[in-house]
């Protein structure tokens, strides 16, 4: 009894250093969509009022968690039943990408007529705010949701040949990873200012706590910003990289290139295409209505 008693620990303690040691290469095979995941969400979670900032990020964690434990069951058994339509998911996933990623563009660059409008005290109202909110909420949930599917893909083909409860346990703390380190990164971000104001009370206006709060507070708005262009670029890096390795013609595209580079035109060249066709149908169905 005792001698079995031992043998099951050391099964645990085998099973647990083959966890840990998957656990580390799968960490760094996802680290660039980690760090995609990280400038995608920092931008989707920046805009809002300092005292609605991590109330509005813990809303989207929330929602990130939720995606977390929505997809991993599905994803396990759609690996072993029907793996195509993992591909499958992975591309319709990767055309969403494009799509926002191009839409962001063409705001840039193209004048909205719209956008100039008078500005009223009911877009300001508590009403309006949270509602705002919301919106801003649900597309950073999609948008994990998206982003999520292919970090546990990824993840999970990094130990397909292992047995399935060392994927269950790699792919799941992967997935826990995550969440946890993304947002936390965010949250410090979009905290940043409030750091800095902090810093150059306690300082009283002088020495080296002084000047590292200013120089906080002056780089939010730039960071913001960066994480805006960054983030646009990320969306369409993760989607290109979707296209080029999982349909088939496009893998031969650019081939010569730099992946990085040719990933992105792919990524933006099927954007636009998305764009061009949602915008068509938008089209036609308003020509209908009229």
């Amino acid at each position: 009894m005792a001698s079995g008693f031992f043998a099951l620990f050391d099964d645990i303690a085998a099973l647990m250093d083959d966890v840990a040691a998957m656990s580390k290469i799968t960490t760094k095979k996802t680290a660039g969509i980690l760090g995609d995941d990280l400038a995608v969400n920092a931008e989707k979670a920046s805009g809002f009022i300092s005292s609605r900032e991590l109330p509005v990020l813990w809303a989207i964690t929330k929602g990130s968690f939720l995606n977390k434990f929505i997809i991993l069951p599905i994803a396990f058994l759609l690996s072993a039943f029907l793996p195509w339509a993992v591909t499958l998911i992975l591309i319709l996933g990767g055309f969403y990408l494009a799509f926002e990623g191009a839409e962001k563009i063409y705001e840039l660059l193209v004048p909205h007529t719209n956008d100039k409008h008078e500005v009223t005290t009911e877009e300001f109202s508590k009403e309006a705010i949270l509602e705002h909110e919301k919106k801003k909420i649900k597309s950073a949930i999609v948008t994990d949701f998206i982003l999520s599917v292919e970090i546990v893909i990824i993840a999970l083909g990094v130990v397909m040949d292992q047995t399935l409860t060392i994927q269950i346990f790699v792919v799941s703390i992967v997935a826990i990873i995550a969440t946890i380190g993304v947002y936390g990164i965010v949250a410090l971000i979009v905290r940043m200012d409030d750091m800095g104001l902090r810093l150059v009370k306690i300082s009283e206006g002088k020495g080296f706590m002084h000047f590292v709060g200013n120089i906080l507070v002056q780089a939010l708005p730039y960071v913001i910003k960066g994480l805006s262009v960054i983030g646009t670029i990320a969306l369409l890096l993760v989607a290109g990289g979707i296209f080029a390795h999982n349909i088939g013609f496009l893998y031969h595209i650019l081939e010569s290139w730099p992946s990085i580079i040719r990933e992105f035109l792919i990524g933006l060249a099927v954007g636009f295409v998305v764009l061009l066709i949602f915008k068509g149908v938008k089209w036609i169905l308003g020509y209908i209505r009229k």
